[in-house]
C-alpha cells in the first residue's frame, strides 16, 4: 500500500461544509446546493483562496452541527462553479482528495479543520483485476435490465484501467445509502472495496429482476377496462401528434355529462361516447356517430314549459282569436280546469274536421297561446312514407329521426301543441303506411314510450297536446279515427262571416298594409256583397283575400295622395273585385217549370242544387241523364221516374203520355261529379 499518486498538494487547514444525506467521493464530480450559512461561509472563503473545501457527512440532520456532529473521514473538493440561487447558491464541486479531519474548531459561525491526507491502495494484484471482471460482468447484466440507463456507462467502466475509479463512479451512480457511501470512503483495502461494489450491483440487478417479474405478471393480470384503458390513452397520445386531438369528443363528454338526460337516455349517450373516443375522425362511422349525439341532446327529454292553468284567461285569449266556436273552446277549457284541479292528466288527442278556411289550423296557434305551450306544425298531406313518422335506422346513409323528433327539437319543450294538419291525406305506398305508424302516437297508453327507429330510445310523447285537422272522415284510417276526439267545425253563415270580417280579417288587412284606422272603412254592405257575389266557401280564407284586394286598392290611393280616406261601399266593391264571380239562381230559377230545387253537401259547406227535367215528344219513354251523376244518383232518377208512373193516376198524369214522350234530366254544373243517396225526391219533383 502506498500513496496515491493522483492526490494532490492540499493545504494543512480547510474550511468545512457539512453534508445532510448525500456523499461526495473523490474523483467524482457533484452538484451540491448550499444554503445555510455554515456552508455558504465556507464556499466563500474557498473561492476567495485555493477554491478547495472539505465535505464531511454529518451523522444527524441538525441545522448547526459542531465538531461531534461531523463523520472525520471526508472528501476535499474544489469548487469548479458557482451560481447564486434564490435561497443560497448552486455549486459544482470535485472530489480530489480522501482525507481525515484531525482537529475541528469554530470560528466566527465557520467550521475549519486540520486535515491529513488519507493514502489510496494503487498497486495491482490478481484478486483486484478478478474483482474488477467481476464489476465488469455485473455492469454488463444491470444495463441489459435496466432499459433506461444510458449504454454508454458499460463504455465508461470498460475503458477505466483504474479500479479505485471504476469503484468511486459506481458508487456515486448506484442507488446506495449515504452511510454505505460513508463507509466505502473510509475503507482503506481495495478488495473490500471492489467486493462492497459488486454487492451493491447483485443488489441492483436482483431488484431489477423482481421489477421485471412484477410488471410482466401485473401485464398478464390486466384487465380488459385497463387494457382499453392504456390502448386509448396511447390513441390519444397520436391523435396529439397527428393533430388529430379528442377535443370534439371531450366536448360531447362534457355536453352529456352536464345535460341532465334520464339514465336510461345518459347511458346510451355515454357508450356512443366511447365509442367516438376510439375511432379516428377520418373513420366513416364517426360522423354518424357525431350526428346521433347532437341529436340525442337537442332533445329535449325533460324541459317543459309551465302551462296557463286559468280557464278565465285561456277562454279569453280564444275569444281575442277567433268567433264562435264554442264547443272547441269549452273543451280546452274543461282541459284545463281538470289538469289545475287533478294535475297529472294525460292531454286529449283532438280532431277537427269542417271545410277548409273555418280556422282549423289557426285554432290550433290559438289554443297554444292559450295554454302557455309552444305550437308545431306538422303537414301529412301527401305523406306516403312510414319513416317520415318513425324515423329512418341508423344503418342508411343519410338517416335521420322522423317528423315527430324533429318537431320536439323545433319547440325545445316536451309539452307542446302539435297540430297534424290534413291528416285524411295521408297516402299509402311501398314504403309503408304512415297512418299505421301514428296508431302508437295517437294512442294515450302507448305514446310515453314512443321508439324511433333513429334514436331508438322511448320517447315520452304523453304530454304533447295533438290537434288533427281534417276536411273529410272518410278517408281517414278506421282505427285511427277510433283514437281521436272529433270535433266538427261548420262553415259561417253569412252573418257570421260579416262579424268575422269587422272583427278580424279586415283590422288584419289594413295592418299588414299599413293603413290607419281613420283611412279606410269597409261598410258591411261592401262586406255582404263581397260574400254573396265574389265568394262561395264555408270558410273566410277567400274571403280575406278578396279584402286584401280592396285594402290594396286604397294602399295605392292613399299612397299617390290620390285621397286621404276611402269608404269602401257596396257600389265601390264592383270596382275594385271587378264583375260578380257569382249570383243567385235561386228566385229566378224556382219560378220555372221543370225545375226543382234541392240542398247538397260540398267541402265548401251546403250548397243549392238544382235539378232540371223536360219532356220531348216523339219518343218511346226513355230517361236520359246528364251532369256527371254518380251511380246512385242515377238509381234515384230511375226510382224517381218509376214513382211517378205509378202514381200517374194520383198525379193526374196519362200513362199514354209519359209512355210516348223523352224525358231527360240534367243537374248543372255538368263539369263536377255529382253523388248521393238524397235527390231523390228533388228529381221527382223536378
Amino acid at each position: 500500500m502506498g500513496e496515491s499518486p493522483r492526490s494532490p498538494q492540499l493545504p494543512s487547514e480547510l474550511p468545512v461544509v457539512p453534508l445532510r444525506g448525500t456523499v461526495v467521493l473523490p474523483l467524482t464530480v457533484a452538484p451540491l446546493g448550499v444554503s445555510r450559512p455554515i456552508s455558504v461561509d465556507a464556499v466563500n472563503r474557498a473561492l476567495a483562496g485555493d477554491r478547495m473545501v472539505l465535505l464531511l457527512l454529518q451523522k444527524n440532520e441538525v441545522d448547526d452541527p459542531g465538531a461531534d456532529d461531523l463523520h472525520r473521514v471526508g472528501t476535499v473538493a474544489v469548487v469548479r462553479q458557482m451560481a447564486k440561487a434564490q435561497n443560497g447558491m448552486r455549486v459544482l464541486v470535485e472530489g480530489v482528495a480522501r482525507v481525515r479531519a484531525e482537529f475541528l474548531q469554530n470560528e466566527k459561525g465557520a467550521v475549519r479543520a486540520l486535515v491529513k491526507p488519507l493514502p489510496e491502495q494503487s498497486e495491482r494484484s490478481i484478486e483486484i483485476d478478478a474483482r474488477v471482471r467481476r464489476v465488469q460482468e455485473l455492469v454488463d447484466r444491470a444495463l441489459a435490465l435496466a432499459t433506461g440507463l444510458s449504454p454508454d456507462i458499460k463504455a465508461l467502466v470498460a475503458t477505466l484501467d483504474d479500479p479505485l475509479r471504476v469503484v468511486y463512479l459506481l458508487a456515486s451512480l448506484l442507488d446506495m445509502k449515504p452511510e454505505d457511501k460513508q463507509q466505502l470512503l473510509e475503507e482503506n483495502e481495495l478488495t473490500v472495496k471492489l467486493d462492497a461494489i459488486a454487492m451493491a450491483l447483485s443488489r441492483e440487478i436482483e431488484v431489477l429482476e423482481l421489477k421485471g417479474q412484477i410488471e410482466s405478471r401485473a401485464e398478464k393480470e390486466m384487465t380488459d377496462a385497463q387494457r382499453q384503458y392504456v390502448l386509448r390513452q396511447q390513441l390519444k397520445a397520436i391523435q396529439t401528434e397527428l393533430g388529430e386531438g379528442d377535443g370534439e369528443a371531450a366536448e360531447l363528454r362534457k355536453r352529456v355529462e352536464e345535460a341532465g338526460l334520464p339514465d336510461p337516455v345518459s347511458v346510451v349517450a355515454l357508450r356512443e361516447v366511447e365509442r367516438l373516443e376510439r375511432m379516428t375522425p377520418a373513420s366513416p362511422e364517426y360522423q354518424m356517430i357525431r350526428t346521433y349525439l347532437d341529436w340525442i341532446l337537442d332533445v329535449p327529454w325533460a324541459t317543459m314549459t309551465p302551462d296557463r292553468l286559468d280557464p278565465v284567461e285561456a277562454r279569453r285569449v280564444l275569444d281575442e282569436d277567433h268567433y264562435d266556436l264554442d264547443k272547441v273552446k269549452e273543451r280546452i277549457v274543461e282541459y284545463l280546469a281538470v289538469r289545475k284541479l287533478k294535475g297529472d292528466l294525460k292531454g286529449p288527442i283532438l280532431c277537427f274536421v269542417g271545410p277548409p278556411g273555418v280556422g282549423k289550423t289557426s285554432l290550433g296557434q290559438s289554443i297554444a297561446r292559450a295554454m302557455n305551450r309552444k305550437f308545431v306544425r306538422i303537414s301529412l298531406g301527401g305523406m306516403r312514407d312510414e319513416a317520415e313518422i318513425r324515423g329512418h335506422r341508423r344503418t342508411y346513409i343519410g338517416s335521420m329521426p322522423g317528423r315527430l323528433v324533429q318537431a320536439l327539437k323545433t319547440a325545445s319543450s316536451a309539452n307542446p301543441v302539435f297540430m297534424l294538419d290534413e291528416i285524411d291525406k295521408l297516402a299509402t305506398g311501398i314504403q309503408g303506411d304512415p297512418a299505421a305508424a301514428l296508431l302508437e302516437v295517437l294512442d294515450p297508453a302507448q305514446n310515453h314510450a314512443f321508439r324511433d327507429h333513429y334514436l331508438e330510445i322511448p320517447i315520452d310523447l304523453s304530454k304533447v297536446l295533438f290537434i288533427a285537422t281534417a276536411n273529410q272522415l272518410g278517408t281517414i284510417h278506421p282505427a285511427l279515427l277510433d283514437r281521436m276526439e272529433l270535433i266538427n267545425l261548420s262553415g259561417y253563415t253569412e252573418e257570421d262571416k260579416v262579424h268575422i270580417a269587422r272583427m278580424y280579417l279586415i283590422p288584419r288587412q289594413r295592418d299588414e298594409h299599413g293603413l290607419k284606422e281613420q283611412q279606410i272603412e269597409i261598410t258591411d254592405a261592401a262586406v255582404r256583397r263581397v260574400i254573396t257575389e265574389y265568394t262561395r266557401e264555408a270558410g273566410v280564407r277567400t274571403l280575406e283575400r278578396q279584402i286584401g284586394t280592396i285594402t290594396r286598392k286604397v294602399a295605392a290611393k292613399v299612397a299617390t295622395d290620390e285621397a286621404h280616406t276611402a269608404v269602401v261601399d257596396a257600389a265601390e266593391v264592383a270596382v275594385s273585385l271587378g264583375p260578380p264571380r257569382f249570383r243567385s239562381e235561386a228566385a229566378f230559377r224556382t219560378s220555372r217549370p221543370g225545375v226543382a230545387t234541392g240542398l247538397a253537401w260540398t267541402e265548401a259547406g251546403g250548397d243549392v242544387l238544382f235539378i232540371e227535367a223536360v219532356l220531348m215528344t216523339g219518343g218511346a219513354g226513355h230517361l236520359t241523364l246528364t251532369g256527371q251523376l254518380g251511380n246512385v244518383m242515377q238509381e234515384s232518377a230511375r226510382a224517381a221516374l218509376s214513382h211517378v208512373r205509378q202514381q200517374a193516376k194520383a198525379l193526374r198524369i196519362d200513362p199514354e203520355f209519359l209512355a210516348k214522350q223523352d224525358l231527360h234530366v240534367h243537374v248543372p254544373a255538368g263539369a263536377i261529379p255529382k253523388d248521393g243517396p238524397s235527390a231523390g225526391v228533388t228529381m221527382a219533383t223536378a
